[in-house]
């Protein structure tokens, strides 16, 4: 039996603010052997080669790790591992690919790295570095759960210390004068002097300029080329520095995934995609598996379109009703800058509203809700300078009785919460339940077993009084934005609720057509029956 398992790597585009030449002679300075980097025992040149004009530079190295997995590395009767690196810059081009596999366990596992620097498109004076890599295994003696998470670890854990040993030696260079490399130029004609500057504060000749130097190329123990700073260098790749300032810190592992389903989406899906914090969120929902995540993507993109959710904003007019019976609204943010929502759940006649309005229109108006919180929390990550992708909800259940177990009402309040759960997940940051009565637990042993256990982790629940004072709201909403009605000075526009007359109940004879969901009655698709052999014009 032959155990497959194979896991994936790409980086986003990481920037370093130096030119390329001095990149290049900090990137050389790792090798034969780099005690920065422990496991990098040291390499050995097998092949080397140069163009007749000396601008491409190829050199091949079997270079020598230490892994940090002795007992099954003795198992199997290795004590190193070897991999094989190619190196090729192009000093014209001014870029450099770096190909590694390995050598050691080759007919069990394959390794594969890539990686390349670059000029930035928009600044010559910059160099962009990318890599990728698959690791591949195929049989490793019953062990290769185990080899993967060594490999996986390994290698992830190496790709922040490459880059602070590049960004070490770029330091070194500068502080020893060394801060211009010249550009390459062609060979002068014969009898021609060459008028190629030296290197400034170092003559050329002791300036290393042979970019064939690998780095750490094994897939298990971590990058060869290392990554820096990053500004934008392509709209349609993610560097690192625009995903920590508006997506937040992510492992490796994680930036890789959200750039491959990205990838994927750009491939797949013509014409826009969704936005970056979107795809991140179906990417934790189901704990970054990209398979799942990508699932439960497409189904929800394909959901967007059947019901134009994209237009909702713009399209969707609450009734008058709601405006003044449904008891929710925004209301400022909380202590880390998540959009606030109050919802007076208590005060709310969900049986009048669902015998009023019907199941659609509440979860229009709720839809509409959440299209309009993630627009608050794109504002939000603008206003305070860091990545806010979720909101805060406050519940107030004072009032809730035995009419809100009304059967139709949580009917609809289940098929509401799992339209939210599978189309906007991970936008709940936190869910503060306050003044929850006695009934309340009878109320959640019907709902929560609906709501995602990761979302459901995210809940405070207090009874009766217990939210006033230190361990209460004020922990997580500040003194002067909680509500009046909740003992504070902030004056809260959300309205009060009360019974639904029932003389706007919808009669019998005019039922919502619930069972033929629909968001709105013209939508992009349209029926027609047609009739085997006849014609219908579209």
């Amino acid at each position: 039996c032959v155990v497959k398992m194979v896991q994936k790597y790409q980086s986003p585009v990481r920037v370093y603010k130096y030119p390329f030449e001095l990149v290049m002679a900090a990137y050389e300075k790792r090798f034969p052997t780099c005690p920065e980097i422990p496991v990098f025992l040291g390499s050995e040149i097998l092949h080397e080669s140069r163009s007749d004009d000396g601008a491409i530079h190829i050199i091949e190295r079997s270079c020598k790790l230490n892994v940090d997995a002795p007992r099954l590395l003795k198992k199997a009767r290795v004590e190193y591992v070897f991999f094989i690196q190619k190196n090729t810059v192009n000093w014209k081009e001014r870029t450099l690919r770096i190909e590694a596999h390995n050598e050691t366990f080759a007919n069990r596992v394959v390794v594969l790295e890539t990686c390349s620097y670059s000029v930035h498109p928009e600044n010559e004076e910059w160099t962009c570095f990318e890599q990728s890599a698959s690791l591949d295994i195929k049989s490793f003696f019953g062990f290769e759960s185990t080899v993967e998470k060594i490999a996986m670890k390994q290698y992830t854990s190496n790709i922040k210390r490459g880059k602070e040993v590049i960004e070490h030696y770029l330091k070194e260079l500068i502080s020893q004068g060394i801060t211009f490399i010249p550009r390459w130029t062609p060979p002068p004609a014969c009898g021609q002097k060459d008028k190629r500057a030296p290197a400034v504060g170092r003559d050329a000749d002791d300036i290393p300029l042979e970019s064939g130097a690998p780095g750490t190329t094994k897939e298990q123990t971590g990058s060869s080329c290392p990554p820096a700073e990053a500004v934008s260098p392509d709209a349609d790749k993610l560097d690192a520095d625009y995903i920590e300032r508006y997506l937040g810190q992510l492992t490796p592992m994680q930036e890789s995934c959200l750039i491959r389903l990205r990838q994927w989406l750009q491939e797949t899906h013509k014409g826009k995609i969704p936005k970056d914090e979107h795809i991140l969120r179906f990417l934790r929902a189901r704990d970054f598996n990209i398979d799942k995540a990508r699932e439960m993507l497409c189904q929800s993109l394909s959901w967007r379109k059947q019901y134009q959710v994209d237009y909702i904003l713009q399209s969707w007019r609450p009734p008058a009703l709601l405006d003044e019976y449904y008891t929710g609204g925004w209301h400022y943010q909380d202590k880390d800058g998540r959009p606030l929502y109050i919802l007076r759940l208590g005060q709310m006649d969900t049986k009048g509203l669902v015998k009023a309005l019907g199941e659609e229109s509440l979860l229009r108006h709720v839809l509409s809700i959440n299209e309009e919180g993630q627009k608050r929390c794109e504002e939000n990550t603008n206003i305070f300078g860091r990545p806010i992708t979720s909101w805060t909800c406050l519940v107030d259940l004072e009032g809730l009785n035995m009419r809100h177990l009304w059967r139709p009402g949580v009917k609809a309040l289940l098929r509401i919460i799992e339209v939210v759960e599978d189309n906007y997940p991970e936008t709940l940051g936190r869910l503060l339940i306050v003044r929850a009565p006695r009934v309340f637990p009878v109320l959640w042993t019907l709902v929560s077993p609906f709501i995602n256990e990761n979302t459901r982790q995210k809940f405070l629940i207090y009874s009766g009084s217990n939210y006033q004072g230190p361990g209460g709201l004020v922990d997580y909403v500040d003194k002067d934005v909680i509500p009046d009605f909740l003992g504070g000075d902030c004056m809260c526009t959300v309205p009060e609720g009360g019974l639904v007359p029932k003389s706007l109940y919808q009669t019998e004879e005019e039922p919502e057509n619930s069972d033929h969901i629909r968001l709105w009655t013209e939508t992009i698709y349209h029926s027609a029956s047609v009739l085997k052999g006849a014609p219908h014009e579209v």
